[in-house]
């Protein structure tokens, strides 16, 4: 009793400490927040295709498994060390560490979680700069009656022109550095809640195409009809590995919204709500894409350029193809930039932290140092794609800079970030303030949810790094 006393003290000493700061108005926004920050090209660009290449309904099956023993879990530890702790990812693990009586080398999650928010942004806006540059492309009906040969160089040639590749990208950054310059309420929150409706509505008005257009009982099909035959290990491991990478987790974006989160919002319930909202609109990304690439006998299971290559043939040939090729890369944009403002959200919080730098100054350093970060990734589609730096070590051989920083992010640092965060809240946090946190109400859902975290989520995360690295 003694001990649940004291912790109580000192989370609500957390919650004084950041009374004079911004909090999300609701949890509402929270929801839409993290929502938007999980919803991005992962769901609408890398979900259709890897769903292609892994056979369908099988692999989406194993993949919503791996959200509910995966994904929420490290979502709730990550929001919880977010809000217990209420500051940025690095001074949250500080103050709960020197709380706990623990070791601050735990520390170094939140540095490897920041500096993973910075490295995916850098190549992240240069993908959003795609996105953008095809919104004006379709506009212009330059896909209409093209062939595969014509889209394929058209994206070739995008790929291959640094000046048009820095352009977007400038584009894309400016408009993120807007948005995160204004704030917790006055920009980030007020653009969610404009984003993520337009996000929905668009994305609805696609799937309505895809069932006057496309053959949508085809796409259901292969979406919701499980074929066991066609599942690998290696998809398994990578819709685990999904699972993990389309909640935003591991590179400190839920401990960054968390400490945000008032006192009286249930952590649990908010991270389900987000995880459902996150798969239900990859599912929609699916019945709006697959039904139009089955009408045009074209192949689910193209790969990367499922977005880029096969859709735009597939609106090319369509019936006004021009407007909802259109709002289709809109719709891309506007869930590129809903999680690109969540990844430079961590480094300007942390920043603000900092003697004498304001939002504004925190703002303008991080993303401006991430903009010169980007163009590495844009030379190395053209003037240097033919430079491997780290060719002497084997699992990096043949790899640009662009796809070093793809691999090390997806493949390392985040993976290795929920591991820990999973160990240190499971293993090493003060168990009552975890429980109270959590305030679950039935004692048996605590134990479920510690057993997850204990052994269930460290185990299939530890699965897929050894997986990636041999």
């Amino acid at each position: 009793m003694t001990q649940t006393s004291q912790t109580y003290t000192e989370d609500t000493s957390v919650s004084e400490a950041r009374q004079d700061n911004p909090m999300w108005s609701s949890r509402l926004a929270f929801i839409l927040a993290a929502s938007g920050s999980a919803v991005g090209l992962g769901n609408i660009w890398k979900f259709p295709y890897i769903t292609g290449e892994n056979g369908g309904g099988a692999f989406v099956l194993v993949y919503l498994l791996c959200i509910a023993l995966i994904g929420m879990p490290i979502m709730i530890a990550e929001v919880m060390i977010g809000r217990r702790g209420g500051r940025s990812p690095i001074n949250s693990l500080r103050m709960l560490t020197q709380r706990d009586g623990l070791s601050t080398r735990w520390t170094w999650i939140g540095w490897m979680g920041i500096t993973a928010s910075f490295l995916i942004l850098s190549f992240y806006s240069v993908i959003g700069g795609w996105a953008l540059s095809y919104v004006g492309q379709s506009a212009g009906g330059v896909f209409t009656d093209s062939n595969a040969d014509s889209i394929g160089a058209l994206f070739g040639g995008l790929l291959s022109d640094p000046w048009t590749l820095l352009l977007w990208h400038s584009v894309f950054m400016v408009l993120v550095i807007t948005i995160v310059a204004g704030g917790i309420r006055s920009g980030m929150e007020k653009a969610i809640n404009i984003l993520m409706p337009i996000l929905f509505i668009l994305l609805l008005v696609m799937v309505g195409y895809a069932l006057s257009s496309g053959d949508f009982a085809q796409g259901f099909a292969f979406l919701f009809q499980p074929d066991f035959s066609k599942l690998t290990t290696e998809g398994i491991l990578t819709a685990l590995g999904h699972a993990f990478f389309t909640l935003s987790l591991g590179m400190g974006v839920m401990m960054a919204y968390g400490s945000y989160l008032p006192k009286n919002v249930s952590i649990v319930k908010t991270a389900v709500a987000v995880s459902v909202v996150d798969t239900v609109v990859a599912l929609l990304a699916g019945l709006a894409i697959f039904p139009l690439v089955f009408a045009n006998g074209l192949e689910p299971g193209s790969g990367p350029g499922l977005i880029f290559q096969t859709l735009p043939l597939a609106f090319g040939q369509m019936t006004g193809g021009v407007l909802f090729g259109t709002l289709f890369f809109a719709l891309l944009v506007v869930a590129a930039v809903t999680s690109a403002i969540s990844l430079l959200e961590p480094v300007v919080e942390w920043l603000e932290e900092q003697k004498g730098i304001n939002r504004l100054s925190g703002t303008l350093i991080g993303g401006i140092s991430i903009w010169v970060l980007g163009l590495f990734t844009i030379l190395s589609f053209n003037e240097w794609a033919d430079v491997h730096p780290l060719d002497f070590i084997p699992v990096f051989e043949n790899k640009t800079i662009f796809d070093l920083l793809d691999y090390v992010t997806a493949n390392l640092m985040m993976p290795l970030g929920g591991l820990f965060i999973a160990i240190f809240v499971g293993w090493f946090m003060n168990k009552q303030a975890v429980e109270n946190q959590l305030d679950i109400n039935n004692g048996y859902g605590f134990k479920i949810f510690m057993f997850i975290l204990r052994f269930i989520t460290p185990a299939a995360v530890a699965t897929v790094f050894i997986y990636n690295l041999v």
